[in-house]
This record gives C-alpha cells, structure tokens and sequence, in this order.
C-alpha cells in the first residue's frame, strides 16, 4: 500500500487495536452498564472498519460536517467519516496519546492563535496526512468564521483540492422561506452525490431511514425527560453517547433505536429503584457548551469529589423535531431545518442570542439546576459575546453562573489545576459545597 495512504489509516488502525480489547473485555464482564457501551464500541469498531476498507478497496467514501444529513448518506448506501471526528475519537482512545505531538505540530503552521483549536487541529490533521483522501467532501462554512476558514485551507491542500466539494449555502434567516432554500441545498447535495459517487437515492428508502430515526430521535426526548429526576440516573458518559449514536455511521438502523429503547429501559429502573449509576448526588450542573477533549477528567471529579453531576448539557439538549415523512418535500424540509437550526453549536451560534437565553432559562428550571458552567472555549467567539447575558440571565432566575475560560482541547491554555481551582472556589463561595 501507498505509504501515504497507510499513514492516513494509521490513527484508525490505532484506535481499532485500543478498541477492540475493551469490546472483548466487557463481553465477558459486562457489569451493569456493559450492555449499553458494547453497542457504542461496536458501532465504532464498524465504523473505522468499514472506512478502512473503502481506502484499501478503492469504494466511495465521504469525508462530511456533522450537521450534514446522514439519513441521506445512509438511503444512498455511502459510508462516511466525519472530518472532525478523529479529534474526538483519538482523544478518547489510542489517538489520545498523540495529543501533546498534535498540538506542538499544530502550532508549527501558519495558523493565528486565536483561532478555534478544533479548527486548527483538523487543518492540522490534513496537512499531517492523518485524514483518509475522501471520493467526496460535504462540507460546512456556518455556523462562525472559523468554519469557514478551515474549509477554504483545505481546499487549498495538494491532497484535498481536487476532491470535489459540496457545501451547502446557508441563508441568513431561519424563517420558512429560508429553510425552504436550505431544503433545496439538500436537494443538490443529492445530485452531486449521485454525479460523484454514481449512487442514487431512492425516495422510499430515505423514508424508511427517516422514520427509523425519528424513533431513535423521539426515545432520546424521552430519555432527557427521565433526566430531570433527582437524582439523574446516569453518569456523564451514557447521556453524551444519545448524539453520537445517532450522527455516526449507519442511520436508521433498528439496532440504534434498541440502543435507546435500552438507555430508556435503564433511566427508568434507576429512578424506580433509587438507584442512579453516580451515588450521594448534591448538586446539578448544566455545562453549556461543547465538552473539552478532557472532559472526563473534569466530570469525574465533579461526581468523586463534590457530588455534582452533569444533569444536563448543551450537546445533549439539542432542540431536534421529528420529520414528517407524509411527502418528499416534508422530508427534504424537515432534513433542512435540523441541519441547518438544531445541531449544537449552530443552534447557539447563529441567529438571535434568545436561543441561549431561551435554553439557559429552560434547562434550569426543567433540569433543577444548582449551578450553570460555562466553559468558555476560547475559539468560541460567539458564544462569548453572550456570555454577559448567560450571567444576567442566571442572576435573573437566581443560579450561580460560572465563566471559566479554557480550550477545547489546549491544557496549555489553562491547565487542569486551574479550571479545577476555578470551579472549586466557585462551589465553595457561592455556598454550593
């Protein structure tokens, strides 16, 4: 195999050796959360898989933004990675252990500082030769600057200029006639998949993938229901794993919605048995943003050390609608708005600052909030301009509200000492602990 090929399935193939024990692991020792993480591992392990074999096969393969439809992915039989996924991924698995190399090459580019690390971590990624040359490339330039950026650097990139490229052209507004438009950027993203990939979709499968992922859609809603029991009945790991479940690959799968069916099963016999997968909680946090590379480490001590848990936060609060499925243009129409308004991060970043204040007040009264963090990741521009009314807002409804200020994936901005010293002396002078 092309070394260079080899080496841009190497952090897969990494990851796959790190992952693959563990599933063998649980299946002997599932515990009594075991048969709700094997799913998600599994899920994994297919998915690096499946990527490695269209490389090594030469079978389409596409390289997608995660607001981008995946039930049209799925119903046109293409499998895809998402360009911002390895980041994530590696920082939880074998990828994990190139973090410190990653930042130091990240910063060897031509690249501002202030830039979001996200960003400058997937240019980084490509320009390292860490990223599978995708057959197609669905990309994104919303909801900020930094999006944009890095999109036009890799179109920019030897390897990547060629790949042809879809991005969908956001409008400005979010009322009907706007996503109407958008509706119909999904529409020639269908075509120009079909053009590049020689796949076709068929209306009625879509339809069979929508409605199975409507199902996945509504058991989620119903599981952040069951959240606001005190105590919650889960850690922080399972309530992340909602969304990934359904972005990654293979869309409208019934073993997905079994997957929530048992998330809901789960929630609902710990509330029933008083017995929450994080004992002896005191205090309910809301973590309103995007959760760091190192989140673990933070909510973990979190639950160990101040009984605190994360009730509820911004990515799993996703403000999704089920699709009508009754005629095309309802499905291209629903597809359109929540891509374009619902995902995280974009539901916050664009439009009116109401959507947080509106979330903030909602969450906190649903969710019995003790206690609003907001991380403030320094590529988060937008977010920071609405920081001043994330904090008149809580003072309004009468919730702490803590700013730390951190990077998503960077300890050099503010080590783990300092968020951690941060968030202590904020429990402890406003009373909370």
């Amino acid at each position: 195999m092309d070394a260079k090929v080899e080496k841009s399935l190497a952090r897969i193939k990494e990851e796959l050796s790190v992952y693959e024990p563990v599933v063998q692991y649980l299946e002997a020792e599932p515990g009594e959360t075991g048969h709700l993480h094997l799913p998600l591992l599994r899920n994994m392990i297919r998915q690096h898989r499946r990527t490695v074999d269209c490389v090594e096969n030469g079978e389409p393969l596409i390289a997608s933004q995660y607001t981008n439809p995946v039930e049209i992915l799925s119903a046109m039989d293409l499998h895809w990675y998402f360009h911002v996924q390895q980041m994530f991924a590696g920082a939880a698995g074998g990828g994990g252990m190139h973090i410190a190399e990653d930042l130091v090459g990240m910063d060897q580019l031509a690249l501002p500082s202030d830039c979001c690390t996200f960003m400058r971590l997937a240019i980084y990624y490509a320009y390292a030769g860490l990223l599978p040359i995708p057959t197609v490339y669905l990309a994104l330039t919303e909801p900020c600057d930094g999006v944009a950026g890095m999109h036009a650097a890799l179109m920019h990139h030897p390897d990547w200029r060629n790949v042809p490229t879809f991005a969908p052209d956001p409008p400005y507004g979010t009322d009907p006639r706007s996503i109407q438009y958008y509706a119909g950027e999904m529409r020639r993203m269908v075509d120009f998949l079909a053009k590049h990939t020689g796949k076709t979709l068929d209306m009625q499968r879509l339809r069979q993938v929508v409605e199975e992922t409507n199902k996945g859609y509504a058991l989620w809603m119903e599981y952040n229901e069951i959240r606001r029991s005190k105590p919650t009945p889960h850690g922080y790991v399972l309530p992340l794993s909602c969304f990934y479940m359904v972005n990654s690959s293979g869309a409208g799968e019934p073993a997905k919605t079994a997957w929530y069916e048992s998330m809901v099963a789960d929630a609902e016999m710990r509330v029933r048995e008083n017995r929450p997968e994080v004992p002896n909680q005191k205090l309910r946090v809301l973590w309103y943003d995007i959760q760091p590379f190192y989140f673990g480490q933070i909510a973990s001590w979190l639950e160990e050390e101040w009984g605190a848990v994360i009730a509820m936060d911004m990515v799993s609060f996703c403000p999704y609608e089920l699709i009508d499925t009754s005629t095309e243009d309802t499905i291209f129409y629903g597809l359109a708005k929540r891509a374009f308004q619902h995902g995280p991060m974009i539901h916050q970043a664009r439009g009116m600052a109401d959507n947080v204040i509106d979330d903030i007040t909602r969450i906190t009264k649903d969710y019995s909030i003790d206690a609003v963090i907001f991380p403030g990741h320094m590529g988060h521009k937008d977010m920071a301009a609405s920081a001043s009314l994330m904090r008149q807002v809580c003072r309004d409804i009468g919730v702490p509200f803590l700013h730390i200020g951190m990077d998503q994936a960077d300890e050099r901005y503010a080590s783990m000492d300092e968020i951690k010293g941060k968030i202590a002396s904020f429990l402890t002078g406003t009373g909370l602990a």
